[in-house]
């Protein structure tokens, strides 16, 4: 197995591409997004092998819904058939699952599988892999105020104000992923990047590999994070 000096601690991945890999084998685009379920396998599993302790997978957004209503319902078809299956495979893995995103606007089938993959993987001490389902940065920021405004909090920091964040149990990605050529955020984890190394490939999503894993860690061996200050 390769070595490396120094490992993110937390990866941030944009899982980009689902559609157009398909389009460009004239497959329907659901057929993408079920291929693109193996790349989320494969990258677990390098997560795993090479010791990230924090992965977190863009899944949908909340401007995901503007997508067909058809397509729509069919990922969350997906994730709910995925989901409760995978669940049990990652527990024994020791992997511990978690999820982020608005929730109230999912079904609520999808929700309470959610709800029970959370508590069978709670107690494991092994990678920490969360799904951003119907997830927004802005929206995030927008209901953390609004908690804020509940508890009228006098002494307001960086710190008293990640408590209200989705990630409050996570530490910010050191290295955010886009897969497909795109070189934007798209809403995701806008509060938690602001430090962030991106990584940006051509590759879609659903022919990710272990080897592009791996030149995601090669490249942020060259980085120098100063945060701000001088090396």
């Amino acid at each position: 197995m390769e070595k490396f000096k120094i490992l993110p601690t937390h990866i941030g991945i944009i899982m980009d591409g689902n559609g157009r890999w398909a389009q460009k084998r004239n497959l329907p685009r659901y057929y993408g997004h079920k291929r693109g379920i193996e790349s989320v396998r494969r990258v677990v599993k390098a997560a795993k092998k090479y010791g990230i302790k924090y992965l977190t997978l863009y899944s949908f957004s909340t401007e995901n819904w503007k997508r067909p209503k058809e397509e729509v319902e069919f990922l969350f078809k997906l994730m709910e058939e995925r989901l409760k299956k995978e669940g049990e495979k990652l527990n024994k893995q020791n992997v511990r699952v978690r999820f982020i995103g608005n929730r109230e606007q999912l079904p609520k089938k999808l929700q309470k599988i959610m709800e029970d993959v959370e508590e069978l993987t709670k107690n494991n001490d092994g990678l920490n892999l969360t799904f951003a389902i119907n997830y927004g940065g802005r929206e995030e920021i927008l209901q953390a105020i609004k908690k804020l405004k509940k508890e009228d909090l006098k002494d307001l920091n960086e710190e008293n104000f990640k408590k209200y964040l989705y990630t409050k149990d996570l530490p910010d990605p050191d290295i955010i992923v886009r897969t497909a050529g795109e070189k934007r955020l798209s809403n995701f984890l806008l509060w938690q990047s602001s430090y962030s190394e991106f990584y940006f490939t051509k590759t879609l999503w659903p022919d990710f590999s272990e080897e592009d894993f791996l030149k995601v860690l090669a490249d942020y061996q060259r980085r120098k994070r100063k945060f701000g200050g001088l090396t």
